[in-house]
């Protein structure tokens, strides 16, 4: 067989720079490129003879009969050559074949080699019972972590026996596609490559999950890479194929490949999704194009598509982060009148929305609302109501949704406190906001650098110096460095009430923990 180079590189399918190494796939191709398919080699298995024919036999018989315990007595004439045999005279029936692996790892895990292996892969697939077959490769390829070109051995593995075992290029579809949920990207690349060679090519079942696994970890440059090598290969992509596409080509913000994508369903016969539209929406309204977006969404019908949740609830965010609230209400109100039901990603963006622009009666409206309809309100809604109270300085009100969220067996989280602190902040009230961040860190949650910033700018504010100062130490404790305008304005405070030997101290730490801010200068 010829030798498999053995690739370091994270992905084939990325464009690198000249190597030695004469791969398929690590450059790009011109369309009309062909290779002649290599021819698969063939290994021989010697004939079982003598004690080892016996064996094979008498284990036969017992297993085909269930015969458990007579089969017992012989594990200590197994070896691979016979389980090898024994395997392939039971390869027509898989639920025996699977059964004896399983006994053999059980009785002794060592002697289901990496050849044994293969055989039983290659009978699993052959009658379609990849579940099974894909979870021994997980279990065979994770006990070999550390060994690099592992891979390529189980690979060649499979090769060898194919012909012996009368099996079928799903084996290597299986394969690919173990390596893609296990999130190797470098083996499965690797693994497309070493299967081009014969002329396999994976599934678009296969395929789309080494493009969702890429997707999920924003792997979008493979995910391009990879789809332009499916159309070399000729592998005809479906619906999810092309939604990944775009929505790939979106988050690169490459919006306009992703509309041509989009367009050029109709000619491969694929009939656009509601997911299809949805994706498009959002890549419109990731570029602020809004208009265009509800163009889309308004020609969906047309096209026989009708918008769900996820449709308004990407537009009504989009509009809610653009303060055009009366038009993202005019779309809640027309998701319900169309009979789609809101869900609580939809309160929740409209009640965030209307806190931001300081209506926070809007906001407990809609809470009301949610409880009518049904929806009960998380974690996520309390803070968006408890902020948008805050930030209007209506801290009985947002103490009061605070005793609720015990009652709902609701945890207060960092996002809790940090709304309370700014309420207090509100009010002028900077020891009260202390005592909530006190509170805070004991409840285990973590401040941000924006609840520090706003606990310093009160006591500045109050001319509270010493206040300010003690926010700043914990703010240091936990390395995290102030801003320049903030700092400016403590230091000069400091100067101003005759405390330049605090000021020094304090630059002082700070600059030990080379937390000093980009841009400020002591005067």
């Amino acid at each position: 067989m010829k030798n498999l180079p053995k690739l370091r590189k994270f992905s084939t399918f990325l464009n690198t720079t000249k190597t030695h190494l004469k791969n398929p796939i690590e450059s790009s191709l011109p369309c009309n490129f062909k290779r002649s398919p290599i021819l698969l080699p063939h290994r021989t298995m010697p004939a079982a003879r003598g004690q080892d024919l016996d064996f094979v036999n008498i284990s036969h018989s017992y297993l085909i009969n269930s015969e458990w315990d007579k089969l017992n007595k012989l594990v200590s004439g197994l070896t691979p050559f016979r389980i090898k045999h024994i395997l392939l005279k039971t390869r027509k029936d898989y639920v025996i074949s699977l059964e004896f692996f399983k006994w053999v790892e059980l009785k002794n895990s060592e002697l289901n080699t990496l050849d044994v292996i293969s055989i039983i892969l290659h009978i699993l697939t052959k009658q379609h019972k990849f579940k099974s077959a894909e979870s021994i490769m997980r279990s065979t390829l994770e006990t070999h972590l550390l060994e690099l070109d592992f891979p390529r051995k189980v690979f060649e593995a499979l090769v060898y026996s194919y012909k012996m075992c009368e099996s079928s290029p799903r084996v290597f579809d299986a394969l690919f596609k173990t390596h893609a949920h296990m999130n190797k990207f470098r083996n499965a690349s690797d693994c497309f490559s070493w299967m081009r060679e014969y002329k396999f090519y994976p599934t678009i079942e296969s395929c789309n999950a080494y493009l969702s696994a890429l997707s999920s970890l924003n792997r979008t440059d493979i995910v391009l890479s990879f789809y332009k090598e499916m159309c070399r290969c000729k592998i005809s992509p479906n619906v999810y194929t092309i939604n990944m596409v775009v929505e790939a080509y979106c988050k690169v913000g490459k919006l306009d490949l992703a509309i041509e994508v989009f367009k050029d369903m109709e000619i491969m016969g694929l009939a656009h999704s509601v997911v299809s539209y949805n994706t498009l929406i959002k890549g419109y309204c990731s570029k602020g194009l809004l208009s265009s977006a509800l163009k889309l969404k308004n020609g969906m019908e047309n096209c026989g598509v009708h918008p769900n949740d996820v449709t308004y609830n990407t537009l009504i965010n989009a509009l809610c982060k653009e303060g055009k609230l009366h038009e993202a209400n005019k779309l809640f109100s027309e998701m319900k009148r169309t009979d789609v039901a809101p869900t609580i990603v939809t309160y929740n963006t409209l009640i965030n929305g209307y806190n931001e622009t300081g209506n926070s009666e809007m906001g407990i409206r809609l809470f009301e609302e949610m409880s009518v309809a049904g929806i009960k309100a998380d974690i996520l809604t309390y803070n968006a109501v408890i902020m948008g109270l805050c930030k209007e300085g209506k801290t009985k009100k947002a103490a009061y949704m605070v005793k609720e969220l015990d009652r709902n067996k609701l945890v207060p989280n960092s996002s809790t406190f940090a709304a309370l602190i700014t309420g207090q902040c509100v009010r002028n009230n900077g020891d009260r906001a202390f005592q909530l961040y006190k509170s805070m860190v004991k409840s285990g949650c973590k401040p941000n650098k924006a609840t520090f910033k706003m606990l310093i700018s009160v006591f500045i504010k109050n001319e509270d110096y010493d206040g300010a100062v003690e926010v700043l130490e914990e703010m240091v404790k936990r390395a995290i460095a102030p801003d320049a305008d903030i700092l400016s304005c403590l230091f000069n405070g400091l100067r101003e009430c005759g405390k330049e030997g605090v000021a020094s101290d304090l630059f002082k730490e700070i600059e030990s923990q080379r937390l000093i801010p980009e841009g400020f200068a002591t005067s």
